[in-house]
């Protein structure tokens, strides 16, 4: 071997890309006035897609492998450089790797809510938020269209327009599909898919890239329209308001009796719902009974009711009907000293003393228990 032989071999380049990023779509390997000597190796690993580029013009493509570049390895440059016989000398070409991988851990959001006609809300304003994966497809396509003459290019760069593309498609979709608010939750896998197709379609010829993975985590309604469906499910959960409306007034009893420091006012607060309870326990009389036929002819007109009032903590509480009153007798809320008013008896007497009531105060005391045995 002679000596411009062992030159000549030691001038071969060795042409490579070992990425240690995870965001990286495009590398242009680095060469003084790119130029490439003939028989360097090229050596495309996996996941990658080399490139060459001569005078502008993109030439031949590289899948994954180790390659000697001459003639017969360089269809394309061979016939942009016009060499018919061969060459020895050196060339000029620019060599660029495409990664061919998916980048994975990428966010979307929607920079703006999306107004939706809901058929239950009406008008309301949704967001979303997720994760895609993207991956170069078409390495021509994407040099072309978004590389140019950068010399590196990741994902990174193209992330807002890639948000862009998929709330605007993620807008389009709602509008396409009509789903309810409230059954949004239930379609994510479903809704997740029908936005990745939306999102190929625009990003694949024309970028020549690809979106392998895209996921809805999140879409959320204002704030407003969350509170009303905790409302609506709280009283979904509580049922019958007026068992529940009675629970409470038992619950608010219980508690002013085991507080007897509250004084006064935690008594007229009992005495105030105790009667209240009484109200819903005992309706006024004379309704007619569901199911139950009403008597010939026309009813007697109904008597008059006796209002009465009662005075507790300084303050005047009612009316209550009869009934109501003798209710809360029997409760104790009204004791013999309870004063009360009615227009028949004209003046604030306690209640012991009043002749309707006497018989209900000793109704309600028990006589005292026999003798043991």
């Amino acid at each position: 071997m002679g000596l411009f032989d062992v030159l000549r071999g030691e001038l071969i380049d060795i042409i490579e890309w070992i990425d240690d990023s995870s965001h990286s779509l495009v590398w242009r390997f680095p060469r003084h006035q790119n130029e490439i000597k003939n028989g360097a190796q090229l050596i495309v690993r996996p996941g990658q897609i080399a490139v060459l580029v001569s005078g502008g013009e993109l030439a031949d493509v590289y899948e994954p492998g180790h390659y000697e570049l001459t003639t017969p390895n360089m269809p394309i440059m061979s016939t942009l450089q016009g060499w018919k016989y061969g060459f020895e000398s050196p060339f000029k070409a620019e060599v660029y790797f495409v990664s061919t991988k998916q980048v994975t851990d990428l966010k979307w959001g929607t920079p703006n809510p999306i107004m939706l006609r809901d058929p239950e809300f009406g008008p309301i304003r949704i967001r979303a938020f997720g994760s895609y994966t993207l991956q170069a497809v078409d390495a021509k396509a994407l040099l072309k269209e978004l590389v140019g003459t950068n010399s590196v290019f990741s994902a990174d760069d193209i992330t807002e327009l890639l948000r862009s593309i998929i709330g605007s498609s993620f807008a389009d979709l709602l509008g396409k599909l009509q789903v309810p608010a409230l059954d949004l939750a239930a379609k994510y896998s479903e809704l997740s898919e029908a936005l990745r197709k939306e999102v190929v379609e625009r990003i694949d010829d024309e970028y020549g890239l690809d979106c392998p993975q895209l996921f809805i985590v999140n879409i959320s309604l204002p704030e407003a329209v969350e509170k009303a469906l905790d409302t609506r499910t709280s009283m979904g959960v509580i049922g019958n308001m007026d068992t529940f409306q009675q629970y409470q007034m038992g619950q608010a009893m219980t508690a002013a009796a085991e507080n007897p420091a509250g004084g006064g006012a935690a008594d007229g607060m009992g005495l105030g719902m105790g009667l209240a309870m009484a109200s819903r326990m005992m309706p006024g009389q004379g309704a007619p009974v569901a199911g139950m036929p009403m008597a010939g002819g026309a009813p007697p007109p109904p008597p008059p009711v006796v209002q009465w009032h009662v005075a507790a903590n300084g303050q005047t509480l009612g009316p209550y009907s009869m009934e109501q009153l003798v209710a809360a007798i029997s409760s104790g809320e009204v004791k013999q000293g309870t004063m009360v008013w009615t227009a028949a008896i004209g003046g604030w007497t306690a209640a012991g003393q009043v002749p309707q009531l006497i018989a209900y105060f000793h109704a309600a005391t028990p006589p005292p228990p026999p003798p043991a045995s």
